[in-house]
């Protein structure tokens, strides 16, 4: 079979539909239409039976307790739910009593979706302490300790990165606020769905998750709150019938829980093959990328990152148009929520990494349908890229020479 263009190694921005996922959903638009608050006929049991099998899926890929899912319009709306809600739930000191409000831990290196809210935090009173990872882009059980504080109320960290796919010390950075009895929250977007989760086990409090980053819809996911040691309050966003036990009114997307719980199911049951065909296929496309290039680097930590992401940096070569170059390779040079701004990636900046190394990365991100053939004519075609890029580089040819740029001192005219 022939490689159809473009390829598609950007799943971490959104991967498509599984079509058993798009089966599972169609009654519910045109023949099991009710609403599910409907408790008085048969539209709406069908509707409440589709949205109750969703939530025992979504937990069993979680490991929760069914009652603790709360569906929402996707990771960005669960981050905001537990960030906002914990932070006004469990506030030291009343907004304008001129003390902190409470304080709040998280990383610089987080997604929008954590950092922005965090960052409306800090302008409403409350105390909030950004982490900096190390060069591999871990965040560690030790630098929260070290955060801590009497007052703090909150910690969020990411499970895994968005960029680099660094796998954070999520169950020792629960253990502690457990001890510390400070609520933890981690965006678990990346992580759910392609890692095992248990939220028992891994000790987190509250849990986000997108149903389209897992071969789901888009428009849909959920919450994890813990109900049980400690029982997790949060104040509500959004007021109105009271719908997901009050954390989340509003009338519920039906067909897009279905077609979440169906993408739950489906990760599930296939897992642990899909994990295995992933890290086989990103070594491959890693090593063919670094044995035939000079002066490239994989970001992020060797070993604890997720398979299905590489992240690499080339040096003497402009960001842009090696975007342009490998356009029949759809992946992005940072997260899909920031690439629209010409600004090197923040993520690689906080791992140290320098502006014009940070400008020249691809992050590709492989996904369930992605196969040998794919990989191979991708890594071709940027080392073919590269290569054709270098040969206009004088910088290039200076460092082929053996000369140390960063001990050339540059005359300015």
């Amino acid at each position: 079979m022939g490689l159809k263009f473009p390829i598609y190694l950007d799943h971490a921005a959104t991967t498509p539909c599984d079509p058993r996922v798009v089966e599972a959903m169609l009654p519910f638009f045109t023949e099991r239409y009710g609403n599910p608050g409907s408790r008085n006929h048969r539209f709406g049991w069908e509707a409440e039976e589709g949205v109750d099998t969703a939530r025992q899926q979504v937990a069993a890929l979680i490991g929760s307790d069914e009652k603790e899912v709360v569906f929402t319009s996707g990771a960005t709306e669960s981050n905001n739910i537990a960030i906002k809600g914990a932070a006004y739930m469990y506030e030291r000191a009343p907004a304008g009593s001129g003390r902190p409000r409470g304080h709040i831990i998280s990383a610089i290196h987080e997604h929008k979706a954590v950092l922005d809210p965090c960052k409306r935090l800090q302008k409403e009173g409350f105390d909030v302490t950004f982490l900096e990872p190390g060069s591999d882009g871990l965040i560690t059980a030790e630098m929260v300790r070290g955060a801590m504080r009497e007052d703090t109320i909150l910690v969020t960290i990411m499970w895994a990165n968005n960029e680099i796919g660094t796998i954070n010390e999520i169950r020792e950075i629960g253990a502690l606020c457990h001890e510390r009895e400070v609520i933890f929250h981690t965006d678990a977007t990346q992580w759910v769905g392609k890692m095992p989760t248990d939220v028992g086990k891994d000790n987190v409090d509250l849990l986000s998750m997108s149903g389209h980053k897992i071969y789901g819809p888009k428009g849909v996911g959920a919450l994890y709150v813990r109900r049980r040691k400690p029982r997790v309050r949060l104040q509500s966003l959004v007021d109105g019938g009271g719908q997901e036990r009050g954390f989340r009114s509003g009338t519920l997307n039906v067909p897009g829980i279905v077609g979440l719980g169906k993408a739950a199911e489906i990760a599930l049951q296939e897992m642990e093959q899909d994990g295995r065909r992933l890290l086989a296929m990103r070594t491959r496309l890693e090593n063919a990328v670094t044995a035939a290039l000079d002066v490239v680097q994989v970001n992020g930590h060797r070993e604890k990152r997720l398979p299905q992401i590489t992240n690499i940096s080339f040096g003497f070569v402009e960001g842009e148009s090696l975007m342009m170059a490998v356009k029949e390779i759809a992946c992005s040079s940072g997260s899909a929520c920031t690439s629209a701004s010409l600004e090197p990636s923040y993520v690689l900046k906080a791992l140290g990494v320098g502006d014009e190394l940070a400008h020249s990365s691809l992050r590709l991100s492989l996904g369930r349908w992605t196969t040998d053939e794919q990989v191979d004519y991708a890594a071709e075609a940027i080392v073919k890229s590269v290569k054709k890029l270098r040969e206009l580089s004088p910088l290039y040819d200076m460092h082929k020479e053996g000369i140390d740029l960063s001990k050339v001192e540059w005359a300015h005219h």
